[in-house]
Protein backbone atom coordinates (compact mmCIF):
# COMPACT_ATOMS: atom_id res chain seq x y z
CA UNK A 1 0.00 0.00 0.00
CA UNK A 2 1.72 3.44 -0.71
CA UNK A 3 2.45 5.66 1.75
CA UNK A 4 -0.62 8.18 1.46
CA UNK A 5 -2.73 5.34 1.51
CA UNK A 6 -1.73 3.71 4.56
CA UNK A 7 -2.23 7.20 6.59
CA UNK A 8 -5.58 7.39 5.09
CA UNK A 9 -5.92 3.99 6.81
CA UNK A 10 -4.12 4.84 9.74
CA UNK A 11 -5.97 7.76 10.27
CA UNK A 12 -9.78 6.21 9.43
CA UNK A 13 -8.78 3.14 12.15
CA UNK A 14 -7.84 5.94 14.59
CA UNK A 15 -10.92 7.76 14.54
CA UNK A 16 -13.14 4.86 14.69
CA UNK A 17 -11.30 3.88 17.85
CA UNK A 18 -12.16 7.20 19.13
CA UNK A 19 -15.33 7.56 18.68
CA UNK A 20 -15.87 3.84 19.60
CA UNK A 21 -13.70 4.58 23.08
CA UNK A 22 -15.40 7.84 23.87
CA UNK A 23 -19.40 5.73 23.95
CA UNK A 24 -17.99 2.86 25.41
CA UNK A 25 -15.70 4.49 28.65
CA UNK A 26 -18.53 4.73 31.22
CA UNK A 27 -20.38 1.62 30.26
CA UNK A 28 -16.62 -0.22 30.50
CA UNK A 29 -15.98 1.28 33.73
CA UNK A 30 -19.85 0.39 34.82
CA UNK A 31 -19.63 -2.82 33.42
CA UNK A 32 -15.88 -3.44 35.33
CA UNK A 33 -16.24 -2.65 38.69
CA UNK A 34 -20.16 -4.38 38.73
CA UNK A 35 -18.23 -7.40 37.09
CA UNK A 36 -15.54 -7.53 39.44
CA UNK A 37 -17.80 -7.66 42.49
CA UNK A 38 -19.57 -10.20 41.25
CA UNK A 39 -16.55 -12.13 40.22
CA UNK A 40 -16.06 -12.43 43.87
CA UNK A 41 -20.00 -13.96 44.77
CA UNK A 42 -18.88 -16.78 46.89
CA UNK A 43 -16.59 -15.27 49.02
CA UNK A 44 -19.29 -12.32 49.36
CA UNK A 45 -22.12 -14.76 50.37
CA UNK A 46 -20.16 -16.86 52.40
CA UNK A 47 -19.12 -13.64 54.57
CA UNK A 48 -23.10 -12.58 53.78
CA UNK A 49 -24.95 -15.64 54.79
CA UNK A 50 -22.40 -16.95 57.61
CA UNK A 51 -24.73 -17.46 60.29
CA UNK A 52 -27.22 -19.88 58.08
CA UNK A 53 -24.10 -21.81 57.82
CA UNK A 54 -22.95 -22.36 61.32
CA UNK A 55 -26.30 -24.04 62.59
CA UNK A 56 -25.53 -26.63 65.42
CA UNK A 57 -26.50 -30.14 64.72
CA UNK A 58 -29.13 -30.79 67.27
CA UNK A 59 -31.14 -34.25 66.91
CA UNK A 60 -32.80 -35.24 63.50
CA UNK A 61 -33.62 -33.73 60.87
CA UNK A 62 -37.29 -32.49 60.17
CA UNK A 63 -38.57 -33.59 56.57
CA UNK A 64 -38.12 -31.60 53.93
CA UNK A 65 -41.64 -31.11 53.49
CA UNK A 66 -41.91 -29.89 57.29
CA UNK A 67 -39.38 -27.56 56.33
CA UNK A 68 -41.27 -26.18 52.93
CA UNK A 69 -44.79 -25.87 55.52
CA UNK A 70 -42.66 -23.60 57.80
CA UNK A 71 -41.00 -21.57 54.97
CA UNK A 72 -44.91 -21.36 53.06
CA UNK A 73 -46.55 -20.09 57.14
CA UNK A 74 -44.09 -16.90 56.46
CA UNK A 75 -45.50 -16.69 52.66
CA UNK A 76 -49.51 -16.36 52.33
CA UNK A 77 -50.78 -17.70 49.23
CA UNK A 78 -47.12 -18.79 47.81
CA UNK A 79 -46.25 -21.62 46.37
CA UNK A 80 -43.05 -24.06 46.39
CA UNK A 81 -40.56 -23.02 43.67
CA UNK A 82 -37.77 -24.91 44.43
CA UNK A 83 -36.00 -26.32 47.98
CA UNK A 84 -32.13 -26.50 47.78
CA UNK A 85 -30.57 -28.98 49.97
CA UNK A 86 -28.08 -27.82 52.88
CA UNK A 87 -25.16 -28.21 51.56
CA UNK A 88 -23.52 -29.56 54.96
CA UNK A 89 -24.86 -30.39 58.21
CA UNK A 90 -24.54 -27.23 59.48
CA UNK A 91 -26.12 -25.40 56.56
CA UNK A 92 -29.51 -24.41 56.25
CA UNK A 93 -32.09 -24.97 53.61
CA UNK A 94 -32.83 -22.53 51.00
CA UNK A 95 -36.73 -22.49 50.23
CA UNK A 96 -37.62 -20.35 47.10
CA UNK A 97 -41.52 -19.46 47.50
CA UNK A 98 -42.77 -18.20 43.93
CA UNK A 99 -45.55 -15.41 45.81
CA UNK A 100 -49.08 -14.36 44.39
CA UNK A 101 -47.71 -11.06 42.66
CA UNK A 102 -45.33 -13.50 41.13
CA UNK A 103 -42.14 -12.00 42.74
CA UNK A 104 -40.04 -15.34 44.47
CA UNK A 105 -39.13 -15.05 48.28
CA UNK A 106 -35.98 -16.85 49.59
CA UNK A 107 -36.69 -18.40 53.27
CA UNK A 108 -33.50 -20.07 55.24
CA UNK A 109 -34.99 -22.52 57.26
CA UNK A 110 -32.99 -24.75 60.27
CA UNK A 111 -33.20 -28.08 58.74
CA UNK A 112 -33.77 -29.17 62.60
CA UNK A 113 -35.85 -27.37 64.01
CA UNK A 114 -37.71 -26.34 60.73
CA UNK A 115 -37.70 -22.30 62.17
CA UNK A 116 -37.51 -19.81 59.80
CA UNK A 117 -33.99 -17.62 60.35
CA UNK A 118 -35.07 -15.46 57.31
CA UNK A 119 -36.75 -14.24 54.32
CA UNK A 120 -36.41 -11.92 51.80
CA UNK A 121 -37.57 -11.11 48.33
CA UNK A 122 -34.91 -13.47 46.20
CA UNK A 123 -34.25 -10.27 43.71
CA UNK A 124 -33.34 -7.87 46.53
CA UNK A 125 -30.54 -9.69 47.52
CA UNK A 126 -26.81 -8.35 47.05
CA UNK A 127 -25.51 -10.64 44.55
CA UNK A 128 -29.02 -10.73 42.33
CA UNK A 129 -28.77 -6.59 42.42
CA UNK A 130 -25.18 -6.79 41.40
CA UNK A 131 -26.13 -9.43 38.70
CA UNK A 132 -28.80 -6.87 37.50
CA UNK A 133 -26.85 -3.83 37.66
CA UNK A 134 -24.01 -5.39 35.33
CA UNK A 135 -26.24 -6.80 32.70
CA UNK A 136 -29.23 -4.92 32.42
CA UNK A 137 -28.34 -1.82 34.43
CA UNK A 138 -30.88 -2.46 37.27
CA UNK A 139 -33.95 -2.06 34.21
CA UNK A 140 -34.42 -6.24 34.68
CA UNK A 141 -35.53 -8.37 31.59
CA UNK A 142 -38.21 -6.47 30.35
CA UNK A 143 -36.19 -2.96 30.64
CA UNK A 144 -33.93 -1.57 27.96
CA UNK A 145 -31.06 -1.77 30.13
CA UNK A 146 -29.66 -4.85 28.46
CA UNK A 147 -29.87 -3.51 25.05
CA UNK A 148 -28.08 -0.50 26.09
CA UNK A 149 -25.11 -2.81 27.60
CA UNK A 150 -24.99 -5.07 24.31
CA UNK A 151 -24.48 -1.80 21.84
CA UNK A 152 -21.57 -0.61 24.44
CA UNK A 153 -20.46 -4.49 24.69
CA UNK A 154 -20.33 -4.45 20.74
CA UNK A 155 -18.72 -1.06 19.83
CA UNK A 156 -15.99 -2.39 23.04
CA UNK A 157 -15.42 -4.63 20.36
CA UNK A 158 -14.58 -2.46 17.85
CA UNK A 159 -12.81 0.05 20.02
CA UNK A 160 -10.33 -3.31 21.19
CA UNK A 161 -9.82 -4.43 17.56
CA UNK A 162 -9.32 -0.97 15.87
CA UNK A 163 -6.78 -0.42 19.02
CA UNK A 164 -4.91 -3.69 18.42
CA UNK A 165 -4.50 -2.14 14.79
CA UNK A 166 -2.93 1.38 16.25
CA UNK A 167 -0.35 0.18 18.49
CA UNK A 168 0.49 -3.20 17.40
CA UNK A 169 4.49 -3.51 16.78
CA UNK A 170 5.36 -2.73 13.26
CA UNK A 171 8.27 -1.22 10.86
CA UNK A 172 11.57 -2.20 13.79
CA UNK A 173 9.65 -0.29 16.04
CA UNK A 174 10.77 -0.45 19.86
CA UNK A 175 8.95 -2.93 21.96
CA UNK A 176 9.21 -0.08 24.35
CA UNK A 177 5.34 2.02 25.09
CA UNK A 178 4.20 -1.31 23.38
CA UNK A 179 4.10 -4.13 25.66
CA UNK A 180 5.33 -1.63 28.43
CA UNK A 181 4.81 1.83 29.15
CA UNK A 182 8.08 3.91 29.66
CA UNK A 183 8.01 6.27 32.35
CA UNK A 184 10.14 8.57 31.50
CA UNK A 185 9.49 11.16 29.04
CA UNK A 186 6.80 13.41 30.39
CA UNK A 187 3.04 13.19 31.14
CA UNK A 188 1.79 12.77 27.68
CA UNK A 189 3.79 10.01 26.73
CA UNK A 190 3.06 8.29 29.65
CA UNK A 191 -0.31 8.28 29.13
CA UNK A 192 -0.40 7.10 25.67
CA UNK A 193 2.50 4.24 26.67
CA UNK A 194 0.34 3.10 29.65
CA UNK A 195 -3.03 3.23 26.86
CA UNK A 196 -1.27 1.25 24.74
CA UNK A 197 0.86 -1.15 26.70
CA UNK A 198 -2.46 -2.21 28.78
CA UNK A 199 -4.54 -2.52 25.67
CA UNK A 200 -2.22 -5.08 23.94
CA UNK A 201 -2.13 -7.25 26.79
CA UNK A 202 -5.83 -6.94 27.75
CA UNK A 203 -7.22 -6.98 24.46
CA UNK A 204 -8.28 -10.64 23.69
CA UNK A 205 -9.47 -11.31 27.61
CA UNK A 206 -11.62 -8.45 26.92
CA UNK A 207 -12.56 -10.04 23.69
CA UNK A 208 -13.21 -13.02 25.69
CA UNK A 209 -15.45 -11.79 28.34
CA UNK A 210 -17.50 -9.88 25.20
CA UNK A 211 -18.12 -13.02 23.60
CA UNK A 212 -18.61 -14.90 26.98
CA UNK A 213 -21.12 -12.27 28.15
CA UNK A 214 -23.54 -11.96 24.76
CA UNK A 215 -25.14 -15.60 25.07
CA UNK A 216 -27.23 -14.00 28.18
CA UNK A 217 -28.15 -10.63 26.72
CA UNK A 218 -31.92 -10.12 25.93
CA UNK A 219 -31.33 -9.23 22.20
CA UNK A 220 -28.02 -11.22 21.82
CA UNK A 221 -29.43 -14.50 23.60
CA UNK A 222 -32.73 -14.27 21.97
CA UNK A 223 -31.06 -14.27 18.58
CA UNK A 224 -28.60 -16.97 19.22
CA UNK A 225 -31.40 -19.26 20.09
CA UNK A 226 -33.82 -18.26 16.90
CA UNK A 227 -30.32 -19.44 15.03
CA UNK A 228 -29.72 -22.51 16.61
CA UNK A 229 -33.37 -23.49 16.78
CA UNK A 230 -33.18 -22.77 13.05
CA UNK A 231 -30.49 -24.82 12.18
CA UNK A 232 -31.59 -27.60 14.87
CA UNK A 233 -29.04 -27.20 17.29
CA UNK A 234 -31.49 -26.19 20.05
CA UNK A 235 -31.03 -29.38 22.30
CA UNK A 236 -33.93 -28.95 25.34
CA UNK A 237 -33.61 -25.88 27.54
CA UNK A 238 -30.40 -23.75 27.86
CA UNK A 239 -28.67 -23.64 30.79
CA UNK A 240 -28.50 -19.82 30.73
CA UNK A 241 -31.04 -17.57 31.16
CA UNK A 242 -31.62 -15.03 27.39
CA UNK A 243 -34.02 -13.44 25.87
CA UNK A 244 -36.58 -14.77 23.28
CA UNK A 245 -37.96 -13.89 20.05
CA UNK A 246 -40.54 -16.07 20.67
CA UNK A 247 -43.72 -16.12 23.59
CA UNK A 248 -43.07 -18.10 26.58
CA UNK A 249 -44.62 -20.76 27.95
CA UNK A 250 -46.98 -19.99 30.90
CA UNK A 251 -44.80 -20.42 33.70
CA UNK A 252 -44.51 -23.49 35.66
CA UNK A 253 -46.88 -23.97 38.97
CA UNK A 254 -45.72 -25.71 42.13
CA UNK A 255 -47.93 -26.93 44.89
CA UNK A 256 -48.29 -25.78 48.31
CA UNK A 257 -51.11 -28.33 49.69
CA UNK A 258 -54.63 -26.09 48.82
CA UNK A 259 -57.18 -27.13 46.56
CA UNK A 260 -59.40 -24.79 44.32
CA UNK A 261 -60.46 -24.34 41.03
CA UNK A 262 -57.67 -22.79 39.02
CA UNK A 263 -54.83 -23.48 42.20
CA UNK A 264 -51.85 -25.67 41.47
CA UNK A 265 -52.67 -29.81 41.43
CA UNK A 266 -52.00 -31.12 45.25
CA UNK A 267 -49.19 -33.06 45.79
CA UNK A 268 -48.28 -34.99 48.73
CA UNK A 269 -45.29 -32.85 50.24
CA UNK A 270 -43.86 -36.22 51.56
CA UNK A 271 -42.71 -37.14 47.75
CA UNK A 272 -40.53 -33.87 48.19
CA UNK A 273 -38.75 -35.84 50.86
CA UNK A 274 -38.38 -39.26 48.89
CA UNK A 275 -36.69 -37.18 46.07
CA UNK A 276 -34.20 -35.69 49.21
CA UNK A 277 -33.07 -38.89 49.94
CA UNK A 278 -32.81 -40.03 46.77
CA UNK A 279 -30.50 -37.42 45.49
CA UNK A 280 -28.82 -36.82 48.52
CA UNK A 281 -25.89 -38.98 48.43
CA UNK A 282 -25.35 -38.72 44.56
CA UNK A 283 -22.47 -36.23 45.72
CA UNK A 284 -23.64 -34.30 42.97
CA UNK A 285 -22.06 -30.35 43.09
CA UNK A 286 -23.75 -28.02 44.80
CA UNK A 287 -25.79 -25.86 45.39
CA UNK A 288 -28.72 -28.65 44.53
CA UNK A 289 -32.33 -27.71 43.74
CA UNK A 290 -35.37 -29.74 43.75
CA UNK A 291 -38.26 -28.20 41.41
CA UNK A 292 -41.37 -29.19 41.70
CA UNK A 293 -43.62 -31.38 38.94
CA UNK A 294 -46.09 -29.02 37.11
CA UNK A 295 -48.53 -31.47 37.37
CA UNK A 296 -49.39 -34.77 39.05
CA UNK A 297 -47.94 -37.73 38.18
CA UNK A 298 -44.68 -36.10 36.60
CA UNK A 299 -41.87 -36.62 37.90
CA UNK A 300 -39.81 -34.04 40.23
CA UNK A 301 -36.88 -32.02 38.95
CA UNK A 302 -33.35 -32.19 40.44
CA UNK A 303 -30.59 -30.11 38.92
CA UNK A 304 -27.59 -28.50 40.08
CA UNK A 305 -26.67 -24.97 39.38
CA UNK A 306 -22.74 -25.12 40.67
CA UNK A 307 -21.15 -22.23 39.31
CA UNK A 308 -18.98 -24.26 37.22
CA UNK A 309 -21.21 -25.14 35.01
CA UNK A 310 -19.02 -28.18 33.60
CA UNK A 311 -20.35 -29.47 36.65
CA UNK A 312 -23.87 -29.44 36.75
CA UNK A 313 -26.04 -32.39 36.30
CA UNK A 314 -29.84 -32.46 35.90
CA UNK A 315 -31.84 -35.30 37.04
CA UNK A 316 -36.02 -36.53 36.97
CA UNK A 317 -37.06 -38.18 39.46
CA UNK A 318 -40.27 -40.18 40.37
CA UNK A 319 -42.02 -38.87 44.00
CA UNK A 320 -44.11 -41.92 44.46
CA UNK A 321 -40.97 -44.35 44.39
CA UNK A 322 -37.68 -41.97 44.37
CA UNK A 323 -36.44 -43.85 41.65
CA UNK A 324 -34.49 -41.82 39.22
CA UNK A 325 -36.11 -41.10 35.62
CA UNK A 326 -33.25 -39.73 33.79
CA UNK A 327 -30.05 -38.26 34.37
CA UNK A 328 -28.45 -36.12 32.02
CA UNK A 329 -24.17 -35.01 32.65
CA UNK A 330 -22.97 -32.08 31.01
CA UNK A 331 -20.72 -34.23 29.37
CA UNK A 332 -24.00 -35.10 27.32
CA UNK A 333 -25.19 -31.45 26.17
CA UNK A 334 -24.55 -30.58 22.31
CA UNK A 335 -21.68 -29.33 21.87
CA UNK A 336 -22.64 -25.68 21.83
CA UNK A 337 -24.23 -25.79 24.80
CA UNK A 338 -20.72 -26.87 26.88
CA UNK A 339 -19.02 -24.64 25.01
CA UNK A 340 -21.08 -22.03 25.91
CA UNK A 341 -21.55 -23.06 29.17
CA UNK A 342 -17.33 -23.43 29.68
CA UNK A 343 -17.28 -19.98 28.29
CA UNK A 344 -19.70 -18.21 31.28
CA UNK A 345 -17.83 -20.19 34.04
CA UNK A 346 -14.95 -18.44 32.98
CA UNK A 347 -16.84 -15.08 32.63
CA UNK A 348 -17.73 -15.45 35.98
CA UNK A 349 -14.67 -16.89 37.34
CA UNK A 350 -16.38 -20.03 38.18
CA UNK A 351 -13.88 -21.90 35.84
CA UNK A 352 -10.52 -22.77 37.73
CA UNK A 353 -11.09 -21.49 41.45
CA UNK A 354 -9.40 -18.09 42.76
CA UNK A 355 -6.81 -18.16 39.79
CA UNK A 356 -9.96 -17.68 37.68
CA UNK A 357 -10.68 -14.77 39.92
CA UNK A 358 -7.64 -12.83 39.80
CA UNK A 359 -7.68 -13.09 36.15
CA UNK A 360 -10.88 -11.36 35.74
CA UNK A 361 -10.37 -8.95 38.53
CA UNK A 362 -6.90 -8.02 36.39
CA UNK A 363 -8.77 -8.05 32.90
CA UNK A 364 -11.36 -5.58 34.66
CA UNK A 365 -8.68 -3.83 36.28
CA UNK A 366 -7.10 -3.29 32.76
CA UNK A 367 -10.04 -2.59 30.99
CA UNK A 368 -10.76 -0.07 33.44
CA UNK A 369 -7.18 1.70 32.90
CA UNK A 370 -7.97 1.43 29.30
CA UNK A 371 -11.02 4.02 29.32
CA UNK A 372 -9.11 6.16 32.45
CA UNK A 373 -6.14 6.51 30.32
CA UNK A 374 -8.07 7.29 26.97
CA UNK A 375 -10.03 9.97 28.75
CA UNK A 376 -7.25 11.96 30.13
CA UNK A 377 -4.98 11.33 26.66
CA UNK A 378 -8.52 12.92 25.25
CA UNK A 379 -9.05 15.62 27.95
CA UNK A 380 -5.23 16.75 27.44
CA UNK A 381 -5.53 17.02 23.73
CA UNK A 382 -9.10 18.32 23.01
CA UNK A 383 -9.69 22.04 21.76
CA UNK A 384 -11.61 24.26 22.94
CA UNK A 385 -15.24 24.25 21.03
CA UNK A 386 -14.85 20.79 19.79
CA UNK A 387 -15.02 17.00 20.16
CA UNK A 388 -11.20 16.80 19.72
CA UNK A 389 -12.07 13.94 17.53
CA UNK A 390 -8.25 12.84 15.21
CA UNK A 391 -8.87 15.46 12.39
CA UNK A 392 -10.13 13.50 9.08
CA UNK A 393 -7.74 13.50 5.85
CA UNK A 394 -7.51 11.64 2.58
CA UNK A 395 -10.39 8.86 2.90
CA UNK A 396 -9.25 5.25 2.04
CA UNK A 397 -10.64 3.10 -0.26
CA UNK A 398 -12.81 0.37 1.56
CA UNK A 399 -11.79 -2.59 -0.83
CA UNK A 400 -14.51 -5.87 -0.61
CA UNK A 401 -12.32 -7.71 1.91
CA UNK A 402 -13.25 -4.93 4.33
CA UNK A 403 -16.87 -4.37 3.47
CA UNK A 404 -17.27 -8.42 4.04
CA UNK A 405 -15.34 -8.30 7.45
CA UNK A 406 -17.84 -5.16 8.91
CA UNK A 407 -21.20 -7.30 6.99
CA UNK A 408 -19.90 -10.15 9.36
CA UNK A 409 -19.61 -8.25 12.02
CA UNK A 410 -23.07 -6.79 11.86
CA UNK A 411 -24.46 -9.75 11.01
CA UNK A 412 -22.72 -11.83 14.44
CA UNK A 413 -23.76 -8.74 16.43
CA UNK A 414 -27.11 -7.26 15.18
CA UNK A 415 -27.47 -4.18 17.32
CA UNK A 416 -23.72 -2.98 16.49
CA UNK A 417 -24.82 -3.14 12.67
CA UNK A 418 -28.33 -1.22 13.12
CA UNK A 419 -26.48 0.94 15.34
CA UNK A 420 -23.82 1.50 12.65
CA UNK A 421 -25.93 1.78 9.94
CA UNK A 422 -27.76 4.76 11.86
CA UNK A 423 -24.34 6.70 12.65
CA UNK A 424 -23.59 6.44 8.84
CA UNK A 425 -27.25 7.00 8.05
CA UNK A 426 -27.48 10.25 10.40
CA UNK A 427 -24.23 11.09 9.23
CA UNK A 428 -25.40 11.03 5.46
CA UNK A 429 -28.45 13.07 5.96
CA UNK A 430 -29.00 15.17 9.36
CA UNK A 431 -25.11 16.09 9.97
CA UNK A 432 -24.95 16.96 5.78
CA UNK A 433 -26.79 20.20 6.87
CA UNK A 434 -25.47 20.58 10.10
CA UNK A 435 -22.16 22.41 9.69
CA UNK A 436 -21.54 23.35 13.29
CA UNK A 437 -22.25 20.09 14.55
CA UNK A 438 -19.67 18.56 11.77
CA UNK A 439 -17.00 21.41 12.98
CA UNK A 440 -17.80 19.89 16.49
CA UNK A 441 -17.70 16.50 16.16
CA UNK A 442 -14.42 16.87 14.00
CA UNK A 443 -15.95 15.34 10.50
CA UNK A 444 -14.94 18.21 8.42
CA UNK A 445 -11.82 17.06 6.63
CA UNK A 446 -8.94 18.86 7.50
CA UNK A 447 -6.78 20.64 4.22
CA UNK A 448 -3.88 18.89 2.53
Amino acid sequence: MARVAGAGWYNAVWRWHFYAGLLTMPFVLWLTVTGTIYLWKPQIEAMLEHRFETIEAVGPRESAGRQVEAALAVVPGGTLAKYQLPQTPHSAARILIRRSDAKTERVWVNPYTAEVMHHVRDDRRLMPMIADLHGKLGTGWTGWGSHVVEIAACWTVTMLLTGLYLWWPRGGRSLAGVLWPRIRGGGRRFWRDLHASVGIWVALLGLFLIATGLPWSAFWGAYFKEVRTITGTLDGPQDWASGSFRKAPAPDHAVHGHGGADAPPTIDLAQLERVRATVAPLGIAPPLLIVPPAAAGEPWRVSSEAADRTRRVDLSVDGSSGAIVSRRDFAQRHWIDRAVGTGIAAHEGALFGVVNQLLGTLTALGLATLSLSGFVLWWRRRPEGKLGAPPPVARPRYGPLLVAAICLLGLLMPLFGATLLLVLLIEATLLRHWPAARRWLGLRRAPA
